[in-house]
């Protein structure tokens, strides 16, 4: 099981730590130095797609990044989908070693990826109060 604590540190300005020693700021939307906690969210995505998908593209691409957006109707209060975009140069590839590399990637981030996953299949998230 993981565990992340968030604590206040100012008006609107909080930071999240878990037990590693690793600690990211969040706050409101427009507030400079800080992610919101749907930003937050969508790093989760991306950084879960890429976590999964790293070897696989390292070894026969190089670097690449990773990127999620959300998509949300206006004055919703929930994020209705979470696209994730992986950008790596395929030009070193030709055509049947560009599609084998696709379909390992979309098999390894389908299958091992825990956040989007866990998006797909819309997590519960009991609210705990004392």
């Amino acid at each position: 099981m993981s565990s992340v604590e968030v604590r206040r540190v100012g008006q609107h300005s909080f930071v999240a730590s878990n037990g590693r020693g690793a600690e990211v700021r969040i706050g409101r939307k427009d507030q400079d130095g800080s992610f919101s906690p749907v930003e937050l969210l969508l790093a989760a995505a991306a950084g879960c797609a890429a976590v999964t998908a790293e070897t696989l593209i390292t070894r026969r691409a190089g670097g690449f990044t990773a990127r999620a957006d959300h998509v949300q109707a206006e004055g919703a209060h929930e994020v209705g989908t979470v696209p994730v975009s992986l950008d790596y140069d395929l030009s070193g590839l030709d055509d049947a070693q560009r599609e084998a590399l696709e379909a390992v990637v979309r098999r390894a981030v389908d299958q091992l990826c825990t956040v989007t996953r866990t998006l797909k299949q819309s997590a519960t998230t009991p609210l705990t109060l004392p």
